[in-house]
């Protein structure tokens, strides 16, 4: 049985609406600092190097599918115009000076549009402004420790926690920064090479034995956010999550005072009933 164009364009339309709405299920699911079922997209930015990050990603959607339907809309003229029915006597043209010009300067357009954001962004996120708050985190297996040197120089664990969600993500101690300020974050490994990375924040960078990397960010919302260890560092690598908690200045300030408390008394003590007693 044949289908009408008619038909056919009423199918298709239906099968593009049903994907809109499975995209937007997908997105309306999503919450902040987190990934979503579905998700197609980038993380919704928290960090001003998030934004801009996320600019040029849908800068470069916009150029990959220009050049695509270009390129597709030249092979069927192709296909169409110079196939043996339509053109029975091919041409003998070997050279066309406007046309070499064209496909070599074109790309170099193109590639000096990419480069010079590129190069803005880069400098963005490896350029480190004079920080408000510095942490140290360092990889272990299979988890993370936390230093805060400028507040009283006490240092905590962050472990995986099983009973928090969402899942393989919550930890029993989460990082906690104040919002609007900027983070300065000095990682390295204790053993083998890890790799620190919070999507929302536009983040990664590797933690290697013996060597101090940095990098920073400056959350603009508050909440928690999650990323994980982006580098294969040995069996429990899918177990060691970073959680960062943003806070306001009055929330982090109490939050340093009782933290400073029970690590002086006891640095065993569980992380989580500091957190439960700054709130």
């Amino acid at each position: 049985m044949q289908m009408s164009k008619g038909q056919i364009g009423r199918r298709l339309l239906g099968l593009a609406g049903a994907g809109m709405a499975l995209a937007a299920g997908g997105t309306a699911s999503a919450e902040l600092g987190q990934p979503a079922p579905w998700e197609y997209k980038l993380q919704e930015a928290a960090t001003p190097v998030m934004e801009q990050i996320t600019w040029f990603h849908n800068l470069l959607v916009w150029i990959i599918t220009i050049i695509t339907l270009f390129v597709l809309a030249l092979l069927i003229i192709i296909v169409v115009k110079f196939n043996a029915k339509a053109n029975p006597v091919p041409s003998k043209t070997t050279h066309n000076t406007l046309i070499e010009v064209a496909w070599t300067l074109g790309p170099v357009l193109i590639l000096m549009a990419i480069v010079i954001p590129s190069f803005k962004l880069l400098f963005q996120e490896l350029d480190i402004p004079k920080a408000d708050l510095t942490i140290k985190a360092t990889g272990k297996q299979w988890y993370w420790s936390y230093s805060y040197p400028d507040n009283g120089k006490f240092e905590f664990d962050s472990l995986l926690a099983q009973d928090k969600q969402p899942r393989l993500l919550g930890v029993d101690n989460e990082m906690v920064v104040p919002v609007n300020k900027i983070v300065r974050i000095q990682t390295t490994g204790a053993d083998v090479i890890h790799s620190f990375a919070v999507p929302a924040f536009g983040i990664k960078i590797d933690s290697v034995p013996g060597r101090l990397n940095e990098t920073w960010f400056k959350a603009t919302k508050t909440g928690m956010f999650y990323g994980q260890c982006s580098e294969l560092c040995g069996k429990d690598h899918a177990f060691m999550p970073i959680v960062v908690r943003v806070v306001n200045d009055q929330e982090f300030a109490s939050w340093v005072e009782v933290a400073k408390k029970k690590f002086a008394s006891n640095p065993a003590n569980s992380f989580a009933s500091v957190g439960a007693a700054a709130q």
